[in-house]
């Protein structure tokens, strides 16, 4: 097969994240098997016009910002260009509409999530609705499109939009095991090491993580926190945490090197996610490797990658007591905990990136046999 795929990022922009790691996965791994790849991407400091990454030829265009209305265009001057056998779009922010201009190349959108309306907890309405308008003709334009989706809940969204069910399907996101694996792990701290990990984005209502831990050291004065990430929230994180009387027990890490993360979380006890939503919640299954139990809002996407009551709790989502009672109940309970922490590597184990990239190629196939193409 020849894919061209397109994306707002591609593995190597320092803004990067989960989405780019999944869509990388998939491309690197169909260059293995022996197929031609291109992605489309937008283009970012320092980086070369065109490149290679494990194989995958890259093609960098535009700021990031306006990636939408700039990346169509690349998208068709290369389908003129060559012979295309499938067009791979990554929908993880404001879609591209490749099936309007794919001509007779089949389209197949990979889709970790759409932000809907939890958008607006993220930037002003004029903004938000422009992504949330971005995402409303979906139904209409991706009619005749195939859909890759992450997680039961993603595709329960699809749906729910209107795309037909019969062109969907899950496909869940491998893991990295051995960059978890630590051939002599720390001992868990002493006293309850409690960590969240993820974009410090105001969605992500990482305050609710902050505002539960201000519940669980009424019960363990010395627990401490550890956030994990970078972004815009930050500021108003830290501010929260003194106005909570909490600095010195919560420590702002930032983007740790691979090898201080994986040994933190080895040393952890709980790992809050206080997210709205999410299209599977890659960082819960990592945890979950590191053998840290989860607490997370019972919300799409984390009611996939946790199971409740087993390798962790599911809590309403925005109530910072409830997800503290969820952790304290562990924390008080080491064999309970213990078994948390035993089903959650049980978990872990059962993800894989070959396993992800099988079904993905084999889902590519079948589209191209059905539009007439050659696999």
């Amino acid at each position: 097969m020849r894919i061209l795929a397109v994306n707002w990022r591609d593995i190597g922009d320092p803004l990067g994240g989960g989405a780019e790691q999944h869509l990388h996965h998939i491309l690197a791994g169909a260059v293995a098997a022996g197929h031609e790849v291109e992605l489309v991407c937008s283009a970012y400091e320092g980086a070369p016009a065109e490149d290679e990454i494990d194989g995958v030829r890259i093609r960098r265009h535009g700021d990031w910002r306006v990636a939408n209305f700039l990346l169509p265009g690349m998208v068709r001057r290369r389908l003129r260009e060559e012979s295309w056998d499938l067009v791979l779009e990554d929908i993880n922010k404001i879609p591209f509409y490749t099936p309007l201009y794919a001509g007779p190349v089949p389209v197949l959108a990979v889709v970790p999530h759409l932000f809907g309306r939890t958008i607006y907890r993220e930037t002003n309405p004029l903004a938000a609705t422009y992504v949330w308008a971005g995402e409303w003709p979906l139904p209409l334009v991706y009619r005749r499109a195939w859909f890759e989706v992450i997680s039961p809940s993603t595709r329960d969204d699809l749906i729910a939009r209107g795309l037909p069910a019969d062109r969907i399907e899950v496909v869940y996101c491998g893991l990295e095991h051995d960059r978890f694996r630590l051939d002599a792990p720390p001992p868990r701290d002493e006293a309850p090491l409690v960590v969240c990990w993820s974009r410090l984005r105001r969605y992500k209502s990482n305050d609710v993580a902050v505002r539960a831990f201000g519940h669980i050291v009424r019960e363990f004065p010395a627990a401490t926190m550890k956030i994990m990430g970078r972004g815009p929230d930050e500021a108003r994180l830290r501010r929260l945490t003194a106005d909570l009387g909490l600095e010195g027990r919560v420590e702002f890490t930032g983007h740790l090197p691979w090898d201080e993360l994986v040994t933190l979380l080895h040393r952890a006890h709980v790992f809050l996610n206080p997210s709205p939503k999410e299209g599977w919640g890659l960082t819960v299954i990592e945890a979950n490797q590191c053998g840290v139990p989860v607490v997370a809002s019972d919300r799409p996407g984390l009611r996939d990658s946790v199971r409740d009551g087993q390798t962790g709790r599911l809590v309403p989502y925005g109530d910072p007591r409830a997800m503290a009672q969820a952790a304290l109940e562990l924390l008080h309970d080491r064999d309970l905990w213990a078994c948390y922490s035993e089903a959650a590597r049980t978990w872990a184990a059962s993800f894989s990136w070959p396993r992800c990239i099988d079904e993905t190629l084999d889902l590519c196939a079948r589209i191209v046999a059905a539009s007439g193409g050659r696999a």
